[in-house]
């Protein structure tokens, strides 16, 4: 699976599936190789169409936060639909979805180091929301909400060397982290989101289908 993500954010031009140190590191494939993957990936010069780049930047967002096309336009659907009804902007509320699902709230509190870890470990039932084992990836966070490891699951090595990595972790302004506990909470609405792709695009994309 990195290999597929690290050739998909070579196609993109984008670093998507990582955070942190792995991702700017020397080892990283955008790092070493910043073109698109293939023997023409150099000389590639392509003008894309407006309609191209709302594709591209659909395909951005799948890749970063690891959805499927019919998830993804339920995402977008529920959330125009929301952001109509609430008087928010559509933006907004696309970027709030994605961003307060379960397994981008980990990766964002510095427990795993990509969302891809993230969901394999929620698959796995590694995590609990207010004491609750919960297992899907998708499963929206609300403000008030506590993420911890399952107590069955702190002894494995990876949450060992944990403490030790995020000593100087800051989570988003949206988020708090407990690094001697590893555990986290949801204190606010995400905002100021940096992320590295067009969600207006995308937003057209889905308003005209």
């Amino acid at each position: 699976m990195p290999r597929i993500l690290e050739k998909k954010e070579r196609s993109l031009g984008v670093k998507l599936s990582r955070k942190g140190e792995r991702a700017n590191s020397p080892k990283a494939a955008l790092v070493r190789k910043p073109y698109r993957p293939g023997p023409q990936g150099k000389r590639y010069r392509g003008k894309v169409s407006e309609y191209g780049l709302q594709l591209q930047e659909k395909q951005k967002v799948k890749f970063s936060y690891g959805v499927t096309e019919r998830q993804l336009r339920n995402i977008f659907k529920s959330a125009l639909k929301r952001a109509r009804s609430r008087g928010v902007s559509e933006t907004v509320s696309v970027m709030n979805t994605l961003e307060k699902r379960l397994d981008n709230v980990i990766m964002r509190l510095g427990l795993t180091e990509g969302r891809s870890l993230a969901r394999q470990m929620v698959s796995h039932g590694h995590f609990l929301v207010n004491g609750k084992r919960v297992k899907t990836p998708s499963y929206q966070v609300k403000v008030g909400d506590k993420i911890s490891i399952r107590p069955q699951s702190q002894g494995m090595a990876y949450f060992g060397e944990l403490r030790d990595k995020i000593k100087k972790y800051e989570p988003p302004v949206w988020l708090k982290l407990d690094q001697t506990q590893l555990e986290g909470g949801v204190v606010g609405e995400p905002e100021a989101v940096d992320v590295p792709f067009n969600i207006s695009l995308i937003v057209d994309y889905y308003s005209k289908k």
